[in-house]
């Protein structure tokens, strides 16, 4: 810093500028001095200290900041409101946020910078009532407002996701003709899709008479957020057709719609846009491929992209070791939450999430409490409810009901939706009647509307054969008008996905694909397969019960992929519920007769079928 004062003292001394011993000048806290009013010598003094104001928030030079903010005190330069912004702007930069308020409060003459300046430094730094609050004060003294201001303060609104006040807001920008701002609408839009008001966002889209690449990047988020991935990839495919410019955020975003349907034909197209437009070597949009991939079925596809990174951080680390948590590959998780932190690099609450979550799915009960015990002493983590969402999983699917049951009662959240289900589904496993029903009456206040909670009490009492109850949850189920999800799985094939659902025979190869089960279950039959009726929960003949399991939509999957895949191809299915016993064992041997690997993801977890056995091995 000393070293800058001196190169400005050489070029600036035609005009006699003196410098003081900067080594006992404090911040802030002292009278402005009298000083000679050289207007020669406070003109080039100002633009001195300016510049190097500007070159300490660039480089966040913190120490050398405060130097220059004295030397500003002692020229008499604070009053100045240009200068006092260049400050505020300083600290902002630096992190000393409340440091930049106090600079704030202290300018007589604020100017429109000098508010936006701060709002948007609220914003910035997660502050967002603040940014609100000095909003408000902004128009009751009456200052005039910009787009600026209007975007940084609907930031603070996404991040809150303040519905309310961001109509309001949406309201003003009419008053004030700024509506058309393309930062005004992509702030906008980008809120309303945070708040899950997608449709709202979509018309803001539509209504914008500009678009930016951020626009469009932020409408493709949008709808990717509210599980809208479908949509986001048309969006995508639009914009490509529009030539527009291809930014990072847009392609992680068109990443995550691919792997929320698991899509592996349109992530690979992706994939290659990535290469030519050079993205794929940024962090994040790594961690997108390494997740899209895993999501995908393809973990060895996935652990190629993590190891060709040579310097990788903490996200990428992260979405590696969810992708083998995801194929409940623990040996591989483990082994590389190890190696990640002898590499010097610490685990966040991401990380403990996903290494909790393959010991649920691998039922290794008390590695899954050592790390819980570990996280809990990290005083870098905080513990969240996922990370005891994860352990009540893992207590449940080991058997363990009673002690999921009493964690849920002593940790320090309120029990989530998802905590309840995981407790049901346990019950539903070892069949805990009594605390079914207690799971049951907790989701049934949580999620009125969710179908899948009577649906999976009604099982319950039908696997113990309690078929009033079976009834009587199905009548409680039509009164509370939720739907019930209907089972569906889907393959990819020839370019083309082929969605099958039990009992719907549209299919143009439906009569080749029943032609192929018949033959599979006639070979199995030679290895002792028998069709598990327990699996059927309907209260109906043996014979009938055959008949339905015989077709479940896996089956009517895997029969078509084996008629249309090449023999060297994995077949990858995809399912929108759990897996049920029977499929489970039918594919087992399927894999066997056919010497063919298939995979197949459920709502729980990857199921990798190879030789006659299951990567899951008969937990899940």
């Amino acid at each position: 810093m000393v070293t800058l004062f001196l190169r400005y003292r050489k070029a600036y001394s035609c005009f006699d500028f003196h410098f003081r011993s900067f080594s006992a000048v404090p911040a802030s806290n002292f009278d402005t001095p009298c000083l000679d009013s050289c207007s020669r010598f406070q003109f080039y003094g100002s633009a001195v200290l300016e510049d190097l104001l500007q070159k300490c928030a660039r480089n966040k030079m913190v120490k050398e900041g405060k130097v220059c903010h004295g030397q500003v005190i002692l020229v008499g330069l604070e009053s100045d409101t240009l200068m006092s912004n260049i400050i505020i702007n300083m600290y902002s930069k630096c992190g000393l946020v409340d440091v930049a308020r106090r600079t704030f409060n202290r300018i007589v003459e604020r100017s429109l910078v000098s508010w936006n300046t701060m709002i948007g430094t609220y914003a910035r730094q997660g502050r967002e009532e603040e940014a609100l609050k000095l909003f408000m004060e902004m128009q009751r003294e009456g200052t005039h407002t910009s787009e600026f201001t209007l975007s940084s303060v609907l930031c603070a609104c996404a991040s809150k996701s303040a519905t309310s006040e961001s109509k309001q807001l949406h309201a003003y920008a009419l008053k004030i003709a700024r509506i058309d701002d393309v930062f005004v609408g992509t702030a906008l839009l980008d809120v309303y899709a945070k708040s899950n008001l997608i449709d709202d966002s979509r018309r803001v889209f539509d209504s914008m008479p500009e678009r930016s690449a951020v626009t469009w990047s932020s409408m493709v988020a949008g709808y990717v957020q509210n599980m809208l991935h479908e949509e986001a990839l048309i969006l995508f495919h639009r914009a490509q057709k529009m030539d527009l410019e291809q930014s990072q955020f847009t392609l992680s975003a068109a990443l995550s719609a691919c792997a929320g349907l698991s899509s592996l034909i349109e992530g690979k197209q992706v994939h290659v846009i990535l290469v030519k437009t050079g993205f794929s070597l940024n962090f994040f949009v790594r961690a997108s491929l390494i997740d899209l991939y895993a999501k995908c079925g393809s973990i060895e596809e996935a652990y190629l992209v993590f190891s060709n990174m040579r310097v990788k951080n903490v996200a990428l680390w992260n979405a590696m070791i969810s992708g083998f948590s995801r194929h409940a590959l623990s040996v591989e998780a483990m082994v590389l939450f190890e190696k990640m932190q002898q590499m010097g690099l610490k685990p966040n609450e991401i990380t403990y999430v996903s290494i909790l979550s393959v010991c649920s799915h691998k039922g290794l009960v008390e590695t899954g409490r050592m790390y819980f015990n570990i996280m809990i002493g990290d005083y870098n983590v905080q513990p969240n409810v996922n990370h005891y969402s994860c352990m009540v999983d893992l207590l449940g699917r080991a058997g363990l009901i009673q002690d999921a049951y009493d964690f849920i009662l002593e940790m320090p959240f309120d029990a989530t939706a998802s905590m309840w289900g995981s407790l049901l589904g346990s019950c539903r496993i070892y069949h805990n009647l009594e605390l079914a029903e207690v799971a049951a009456k907790q989701l049934f206040e949580i999620e009125p509307n969710n179908a899948g909670n009577h649906v999976l009490l009604s099982n319950i009492y039908a696997t113990n054969k309690r078929w009033e109850e079976v009834a009587w949850s199905r009548k409680l189920l039509k009164a509370s008008g939720a739907k019930k999800e209907m089972g569906k799985s889907w393959i990819e094939a020839k370019d083309k996905v082929h969605t099958f659902i039990a009992g719907q025979g549209n299919h143009p190869m439906l009569a080749e694909i029943h032609l192929k089960l018949e033959r599979l279950e006639q070979e199995m039959k030679k290895l002792d397969y028998k069709v598990e009726i327990e699996n059927d929960l309907h209260c109906v003949d043996e014979n009938v019960k055959e008949e339905l399991l015989r077709h479940h939509s896996e089956k009517l999957a895997l029969a078509f992929g084996l008629i249309s895949l090449p023999a060297n191809v994995p077949i990858r299915i995809k399912k929108n519920l759990r897996i049920c016993g029977d499929c489970h064992s039918f594919i087992k041997l399927a894999s066997r007769i056919t010497n063919r690997e298939i995979i197949v993801r459920d709502t729980n977890r990857f199921h990798h079928f190879k030789e006659g056995s299951c990567s899951c091995s008969e937990f899940w």
